[in-house]
Parts: structure tokens; C-alpha cells; sequence
């Protein structure tokens, strides 16, 4: 009898979902959400019909990529990293192939419901996360591959609303791939006690220039509160480096993660009512921390 009752204990269905959520790395999932919004509204909004497979497939092609991350990783892994799912033995390589690229393939799938050119976009999208996941371990521009996947999803999200895509979801996916750049940088140093080289943090300011360069009048008063909201952000996040503390490289990476959110609310904050900034992109920052730290990436 304590045999069969033990049979349907809870327990052993509890590593496996630690498991999946560690290669999904879900908590940087409300990160696509605010790029999806950002891009969205930056496209005109409307067409609000499309927005579940945007969300949808976006989250897809990420936990996908994610996915493959590791199984790309694995033969590093085995050597530098057995505390990974796939060396520790908690999911086999095999399962991590196909589930990464079946995301993959659902991911584009439901993006041809918003659009061919963001059906075209999301193919784009997807070879650059396998492009990123084959080469950044060898590759020195692989932050820039990594920024220019981010990129994309503006420009998805961009070709989902109802002025379709534009100046604004491009240049302001480009600052956000500038920043992303700048914080994939930061996460490549191996050993953050020497000195830090000063254009990765040009990279981060990349979307305050952009505001302030495009925001005129009333709008860029409301983009400068944004930008030094960002900007003040980013120097939490890397307060031991300016304060010679012993540095977390892992914490500073995570909440420069979290920034993406300021950099989307910057983005569209001047052109849309206030209480929806507030009300969405607070919430957003809030679920990637805590995310962060209930299902943390390992």
C-alpha cells in the first residue's frame, strides 16, 4: 500500500519541471512581452486579433532557442558546466534536439498568422538564434548576433500593428540591440577585477541618445524621466564595478536582463498614455525579478 501511494507522489514531476524551466530560461520571458508591446505600439497597435500568436510565437522562438542553447552547450557543459541538465542527466540531448527545434518550427508557425513580413522576419529570427547558439561560445561578434535577434522581434512586433513596419520599430529596435550587445559583453567576462573597457557601457546609453535625439517638445519631457529612470537602473546594476565592491557578475547580468523593460518603457512612453506605462511596464520589470529568482537560468 505505501508503495502504491508513493507511486503518485508529487516529487519526481517537480525536477522535471525545474528542469524545463531552467533550459526555457522563462525568466527573461516578460522581456519579450515588453519587446512585443514596444514594437507593437511603435507599428501603429491595433490588429489586436494577432496579438496571441505574437506573444505566442515570440515566447516560442525564445524558449526554443533557449533550448538549443544547451544542446549546442552540451560538450562544454560536460566539461565546465555538470550542473546542467543535459551533463547531470536530469533530460537526455536527444529530447532537448527535438524540443528545441519543434519550438522553433511552432514559433514560425504562428507568426505567418500576423503577416508575411513578419512571417519573413521570424524565419530571420530564427537563423539568427541558431547562428548565435552554434557560434557564440568561439565567436567574438556573437553579442551582436544575440542584440540582432532582439532586433527582429521589434521588427515582428512592429509588422503585427496597424501602420505596419516603420522608422520608429526599427531605430528603436536598434538601440535596443545596441544595449543588448553592451549587456551580452558584460556576461562574456570571465573576471570582472580588471578594469572594465568603456564601450560596452556606451552601448547601454545607446537607447537614451536615441530618445532624446527623437522626442521633441512635450515628449521629451516624458522621455527624459524615462531615460533617467533607465539610466538609473544601469548604474544599480553595476554599482560594485563604479564602487570597487567585490562584483556578482551573474546579479549584474541579470539586472542589466531586467533593464530591457526600462528600455522598451523609454521607447514608447512619450507616445503612449501615461497610466498604460505604468501600469504594464512596472509589472513587466516586477514578474523578470522574480522570475530571476523562482526559476533562475543556472
Amino acid at each position: 500500500m505505501r508503495r502504491f501511494l508513493l507511486s503518485f507522489a508529487p516529487m519526481k514531476s517537480v525536477p522535471q519541471f525545474q528542469t524545463l524551466l531552467s533550459l526555457g530560461r522563462v525568466s527573461n520571458l516578460p522581456t519579450l512581452w515588453s519587446n512585443c508591446l514596444a514594437g507593437w505600439w511603435l507599428g501603429g497597435g491595433g490588429n489586436d486579433g494577432k496579438l496571441p500568436f505574437l506573444f505566442s510565437g515570440i515566447s516560442l522562438l525564445f524558449t526554443g532557442g533557449a533550448f538549443l542553447n544547451d544542446a549546442f552547450d552540451a560538450e562544454f557543459d560536460r566539461r565546465h558546466r555538470p550542473e546542467r541538465p543535459v551533463p547531470a542527466g536530469h533530460i537526455s540531448l536527444a529530447v532537448v534536439w527535438r524540443l528545441g527545434l519543434g519550438q522553433l518550427v511552432a514559433g514560425i508557425f504562428l507568426l505567418i498568422f500576423c503577416g508575411q513580413l513578419a512571417a519573413g522576419a521570424a524565419i530571420l529570427l530564427a537563423l539568427s538564434i541558431l547562428l548565435y547558439n552554434f557560434s557564440h561560445k568561439f565567436f567574438t561578434a556573437a553579442p551582436w548576433i544575440l542584440g540582432g535577434c532582439r532586433f527582429w522581434v521589434y521588427i515582428i512586433a512592429g509588422a503585427t500593428g496597424t501602420f505596419g513596419l516603420n522608422g520608429w520599430p526599427i531605430y528603436c529596435g536598434t538601440a535596443l540591440a545596441l544595449y543588448v550587445a553592451g549587456q551580452s559583453q558584460m556576461a562574456r567576462r570571465e573576471n570582472f577585477r580588471f578594469a572594465l573597457p568603456h564601450w560596452p557601457l556606451l552601448l547601454l546609453a545607446a537607447p537614451v541618445v536615441l530618445a532624446m535625439a527623437m522626442n521633441f517638445g512635450t515628449a521629451r519631457t516624458t522621455a527624459l524621466w524615462l531615460a533617467i529612470l533607465q539610466v538609473s537602473w544601469v548604474i544599480y546594476s553595476m554599482r560594485t564595478l563604479f564602487w570597487g565592491r567585490e562584483v556578482n557578475g551573474k546579479h549584474l547580468v541579470m539586472d542589466l536582463i531586467a533593464g530591457m523593460v526600462l528600455v522598451d518603457w523609454l521607447a514608447v512612453g512619450p507616445m503612449i498614455p501615461h497610466w498604460t506605462g505604468i501600469l504594464l511596464f512596472p509589472l513587466l520589470f516586477g514578474m523578470t525579478k522574480w522570475l530571476q529568482k523562482f526559476a533562475p537560468t543556472g
